[in-house]
């Protein structure tokens, strides 16, 4: 048997259903769901084909098959530890809806293994669901497997379902890999867990639909929904132990091997380490590709865990500085083959991941340091086990791993309480699941647009006609402030009804791609429809969302769609310098630059992007500049529909996320800009007459925001700014010409002000003060200052505490003083104070309740405030007591 490469496994197995068997070929979906609030990323090969298994969506083809890109961390933990596990793994599958069914999808799935692939058909085993007779019988004898070598298995292993909805059994193949892979009992056969008989493919018979309370009836459209890990495919045609040693997984951990200096199957510790790198890196650079950015919720966070996991990880191997985005290169060169994105992207993958990659430096060098502290108290209060709590917050908030905290309070001979730990994880898990909505099979709540046959569609006409007349399809009444309204499909909206209107064709655009839908109306000789809002539908349909304005409209009325022309104009123009600004900033920042977001409507355009930090004045300044000399050289824009491989090759640039069919539009701004784009846009820049940016701000980790305005709305901005100007030049009583020298006079007076009033503050501190220092104790041979003051501030506690310390030298200081009805304390200890046990955090977290307040600090300054004077005598009591006992 030829041991083929990953590469070549997937290509043989997409040629082989696609050239053989009339599949269409699908190139693999994202891994963000793409309206699908159900699963967080992608985990599933058949996961994106859900609106065609629902019959939300029409199938492009009845038969399709993919290679899906594909994460699970359900057990994280367990990657790394085991050769079994990992996050990301790519997914075969071969998928019917409603065409071919057992008898086709069991032979193909024999046919490829054994004819295609070249695998011992005597190594291999098929099991099938213990009720389900014909593929059984299928199996023996269609293709002549012997009755005693098909195994049959319970509901839970041979049957699958996910609640209510389609559902069936399934039939699996296992191989046998041989002996040495066994567990060596008499018992080993197929179904053991040892790592000898290895599930390569199970296929899916959809054939019931479960009412979610254990009925089952015969569904009319019976699917077929079929998978094959890749990775375990690969494992198995080239006989190696495991997933890691696959030829394009081996390239990574021979590279994690070339930068630590630590050779994979030398070190079972080491190889920990580098199974959870080479993984992880994976996950990261694909999830990266797809437009997910490190954040501290959602797919964000995830993409953060396992980058981070992997750069400590990094440390522990003895690997200096950043080498993550090496890495990443290497997952680029061996996978781009099957995901071109990965080069497309290639700038941006990388800076994305030096970049989180040096924070994550940073955020451990200080969670190392807090974890320090947290020892140290608890050596010094006569404690072993760390608080669940604390260890939680230094995970959740400064990123640091459970199991580094584990392992330094090991070395420590300290413990972690682990019950408080994972409950403190469950709480925030708890939480961040009540705060989803409830939600059916695709993650969103039923409306009356589910009822909506799949056949009816919607074609936009807008690109060439500014309106167009059309029969309507569908009407729906449905509240338009009560998103929980389920609605109705009826035949006549009346008047004041409120709902949406669906037509075969319309001239409307629908909220897509960064472009706000177009607004409007949809009339006839019997009513007005007064368009709110067009948004796109499952299955390809547009909702005209509005009210009944005046008459009624009835289904199969010729009606006559206008959308507002001057929104249009202006949403047209926005768009079109979206794409030059685009353009503009990967000139001016780099080609890291990718857009991670944009909002284009008639007032404004905002446009997100990749960058690292804060643009400089001077950068904004070209790349207006860039942008508005594309404006006045009149470059004509061209759009043309071509399939999305002569896109690419045009060298067209493609957004994350976003689903491409066979034939995409590409918008042409002369050679300037090239960008795969549906919406819709000027004829001529000329016709944007003039660009300029509002503001520049970060919004996430990596991602910055632009907002600008073009056209008329740049007018209207300086005519504004003007009248503001005028007004301000006659509240100082000069002119607008005179107006910054004039707020440079006031600057200098304010000045001078503050500055006298800050010396009659401090003069009023220290007056306040009197004689304090009489009031110094000795505590364990540490002077202690404690006093209460009236009438000083926060500040000007800070202030006097410095003084005093100067001073005093070696000492603890504790003032607390009121005003305005508020406490505020203010603690201090030298150095020499702090190494004999004195702690200001801690002096101030033990008294601070008694004032009502709350607060802490470091170990040489704390503050805090309260609302409840009558406590100060009782407080400065407990600071003595407190210090007495700290100060050793």
């Amino acid at each position: 048997m030829e041991k083929y490469g990953v590469n070549e496994l997937r290509n043989m197995f997409l040629d082989y259903f696609e050239k053989k068997n009339g599949h269409l070929r699908m190139k693999s979906f994202s891994l963000v769901p793409q309206n699908d609030n159900s699963v967080l990323i992608i985990n599933a090969g058949m996961t994106p084909l859900k609106p065609y298994f629902t019959g939300q969506e029409i199938p492009p083809r009845r038969r399709v098959c993919t290679c899906q890109k594909c994460i699970r961390t359900g057990d994280i933990e367990n990657v790394g530890k085991t050769a079994r596990h990992g996050t990301f793994f790519e997914m075969l599958g071969n998928f019917s809806f409603g065409d071919y069914f057992k008898k086709e999808a069991i032979h193909w799935s024999w046919e490829f293994l054994t004819d295609v692939v070249g695998l011992d058909p005597d190594r291999l085993y098929p099991s099938v669901s213990v009720e389900d007779d014909e593929a059984f019988d299928i199996w023996n004898k269609q293709e002549g497997i012997p009755a005693d070598r098909i195994y049959r298995f319970g509901k839970e292993d041979n049957f699958w379902e996910h609640g209510s909805g389609p559902c069936g059994p399934c039939s699996e193949i296992y191989y046998d890999r041989g002996e040495k892979y066994g567990c060596g009992k008499p018992t080993c056969t197929v179904g053991c867990d040892c790592d000898r008989y290895i599930e390569i493919w199970n296929n899916v018979f959809t054939q019931f639909n479960n009412d979610g309370k254990g009925n089952y009836t015969v569904l009319d459209q019976k699917n077929i929904d079929t998978g094959m890990g890749l990775e375990r495919l690969a494992v198995v045609v080239q006989d190696v132990d495991s997933i890691f040693d696959v030829d394009t997984l081996a390239a990574l951990t021979a590279h994690v091997g070339e930068i630590s200096g630590v050779k994979y199957k030398t070190d079972p510790k080491a190889d920990i380490s580098i199974r959870i790198i080479t993984d992880h890196i994976r996950s990261v650079t694909f999830m990266i590709s797809d437009g997910i950015m490190p954040s501290n919720n959602g797919r964000g966070y995830v993409l953060r865990r396992l980058l981070r996991r992997a750069a400590r990880h990094g440390r522990l191997l003895g690997v200096q500085g950043t080498f993550l985005a090496g890495l990443a290169d290497t997952v680029i060169d061996t996978s781009c083959g099957g995901y071109p994105e990965l080069l497309e992207k290639r700038a941006m993958i990388l800076a994305v991941i030096t970049e989180e990659e040096n924070k994550f430096n940073k955020t451990i060098d200080t969670g190392l340091s807090l974890l320090h502290d947290e020892i140290e108290e608890l050596k010094k209060n006569g404690g072993s086990v760390l608080s669940g709590q604390d260890a939680f917050r230094l995970y959740d908030t400064y990123g640091f791993p459970r199991d580094l905290t584990e392992e330094i309070l090991a070395e420590q001979g300290l413990s972690l309480d682990e019950q408080g730990f994972d409950e403190a994880m469950e709480a925030q898990r708890t939480a961040a699941r009540t705060s989803r909505r409830k939600s059916n099979y695709m993650g969103k709540d039923a409306t009356a647009y589910d009822e909506i046959d799949a056949a009816i569609t919607t074609e936009f006409v807008g690109y060439t006609d500014a309106e167009n007349t059309s029969e309507i399809s569908v009407l729906v009444q449905k509240s338009l402030e009560d998103e929980k309204d389920y609605g109705a499909l009826v035949d006549t909206l009346e008047e004041n009804e409120t709902g949406a209107v669906i037509v075969p064709e319309t001239a409307f655009y629908a909220t897509m791609g960064g472009q706000e839908g177009d607004f409007g109306v949809i009339e006839n000789a019997h009513g007005l429809f007064r368009v709110k809002e067009a948004v796109k539908l499952q299955g390809g349909k547009v909702a005209h969302i509005g009210v009944m304005e005046s008459g009624s409209l009835t289904v199969g009325d010729l009606v006559r769609l206008v959308p507002d022309p001057e929104n249009r104009r202006k949403t047209c123009a926005n768009h079109t310098a979206t794409h030059l600004l685009q353009k503009a900033l990967r000139d001016v920042l780099g080609t890291h630059v990718e857009q991670a977001g944009s909002l284009n409507n008639a007032s404004r355009l905002r446009f997100d992007f990749t960058h690292f930090q804060a643009m400089t004045p001077e950068e904004i300044r070209k790349v207006e500049a860039i942008v508005n000399e594309k404006i006045s050289e009149a470059v004509p824009v061209v759009t043309e529909e071509m399939d999305i491989e002569s896109a690419r090759k045009k060298g067209a640039m493609a957004l994350f996320g976003e689903k491409y069919g066979d034939r995409v539009r590409v918008v042409s701004v002369g050679d300037f800009s090239i960008e795969l784009c549906g919406g819709t846009h000027v004829k001529n820049t000329s016709d944007i007459r003039v660009f300029k940016i509002l503001s520049e701000s970060g919004i996430a980790a990596g991602v910055r925001r632009i907002e600008a305005i073009t056209a008329d709305n740049v007018l209207t901005y300086y005519r504004e700014m003007e009248e503001r100007f005028e007004e301000a030049a006659s509240v100082l009583k000069t002119s607008p010409a005179a107006l910054p020298e004039r707020l440079r006079a006031l600057q200098n007076e304010l000045k001078a002000l503050q500055s006298e009033n800050e010396k009659l503050k401090a003069d009023a501190a220290k007056n306040a003060a009197g004689d304090v220092l009489s009031n110094v104790k000795d505590i364990n041979g540490i002077p202690f200052l404690g006093a209460a003051l009236e009438n000083v501030d926060a500040n000007e506690l800070r202030n006097l505490s410095d003084g005093f310390r100067d001073k005093l030298g070696e000492c603890v200081i504790l003032l607390i003083s009121t005003k305005d009805g508020k406490v505020s304390l203010v603690a201090a200890a030298t150095d020499s104070a702090v190494k004999r046990g004195a702690h200001a955090g801690n002096l101030i977290k033990a008294v601070a309740g008694l004032v009502g307040g709350g607060g802490g600090g470091r170990p040489n300054m704390a503050q805090a405030g309260g609302k409840d004077p009558s406590g100060i005598p009782s407080a400065l009591a407990k600071a003595e007591e407190v210090l007495k006992a700290d100060i050793k």
